[in-house]
């Protein structure tokens, strides 16, 4: 009987075989690997082809494992934990929609073996996340990158939910695109708004019907603030919500067991002073994001200075006040 695929062939579908159907506790027998050989691709070989082929997989950098029980590849790419945690970013990340999560997860799937695909329970509940309805973002992603590689503006719509829970349009913005950014989870451009003239961080998956433009990019040096390029370290200290204002000093404040919460927004860059059972706390921070921030943890922190943001907070707290006194009566 003659082989319904090439003989010379062999030592690939020997290759895929190991890496779909093995593992430490699923190894093969080299007359399991024949069967499967005349059985999925119709290669007909001795069984001592098998061995002299995983001898030359083993010199080419495979590790495959020999056993009593039978042969199985040892190493791979990525590991299962690995992936499994790859899989795990892919379902928290509220900027890919489904579909691309569910293809995203499949790709990630296969480059483990069988067995895997059996422990990823996850996969079959994508819809039940909290996902975006933008199912432009990979596209998104190739305008941009596009742009930034040839020193050209976007121009897309930016959208915003309404009542309705559906996305409408708010604005349309010819932009120069710097660096995409995923922060605190979600994606964002960081690009110059021509218009407005000043940098914006914009939401990739608020982002439609984009379009690459034959306009120059403005030089991001030629920008106020940004003369030797841009501060990625900024990004996860003085921006924690992504607000474009210009970061200033702060001092607040702050009870002690707040500081884990802190060092996760701010990073370890600020500087901590005792001050009887509290902590005086001094960083560079937009104040946009600062205000947003010491809303969210007002029961533990104070802001101290500069003194228009306290004064900001304390409208806030005011306000927040008048809304819920005597309404629970």
């Amino acid at each position: 009987m003659e082989s319904i695929e090439p003989k010379k062939l062999s030592l690939i579908r020997i290759l895929q075989i190991l890496e779909k159907e093995t593992d430490i506790d699923h190894p093969l027998t080299h007359c399991e690997i024949v069967k499967k050989l005349e059985e999925n691709y119709g290669i007909i070989i001795e069984r001592k082809v098998v061995g002299r082929t995983i001898s030359f997989l083993n010199d080419a950098g495979y590790e495959i494992e020999t056993t009593k029980k039978g042969c199985y590849l040892a190493e791979r790419k990525f590991d299962d934990a690995e992936l499994k945690l790859l899989i795990d970013s892919v379902l928290s990340s509220t900027h890919i929609n489904p579909k691309h999560s569910k293809d995203l997860i499949e790709k990630l799937c296969s480059l483990s073996n069988k067995y895997f695909r059996k422990h990823v329970k996850n996969i079959y509940s994508v819809n039940d996340w909290n996902k975006t309805e933008n199912v432009s973002l990979f596209y998104n992603i190739e305008i941009i990158d596009e742009a930034i590689e040839n020193e050209k503006q976007v121009r897309f719509d930016y959208n915003k939910y309404g009542v309705d829970k559906q996305m409408h349009r708010s604005a349309i913005h010819n932009v120069s695109p710097y660096q995409m950014i995923l922060h605190n989870q979600r994606y964002y451009l960081m690009g110059f708004n021509e218009k407005w003239q000043h940098i914006r961080y914009y939401r990739m998956d608020r982002i439609t019907n984009i379009s690459l433009t034959d306009n120059i990019r403005t030089p991001i040096r030629s920008i106020d603030g940004y003369q030797n390029g841009i501060d990625y370290k900024q990004f996860s200290s003085a921006l924690p919500y992504m607000y474009s204002d210009k970061p200033v000093s702060v001092e607040f404040l702050a009870d002690e067991w707040v500081f884990d919460q802190i060092i996760d927004w701010f990073g370890k860059d600020i500087s901590i002073t005792p001050k009887g059972e509290k902590f005086i706390v001094k960083l560079n921070v937009s104040p946009m994001a600062m205000e947003h921030w010491a809303m969210q943890y007002a029961n533990a922190i104070e802001i101290i200075s500069p003194k228009e943001l306290r004064n900001k907070i304390a409208e806030n707290l005011k306000s927040a006040f008048e809304k819920y006194k005597n309404k629970g009566d």
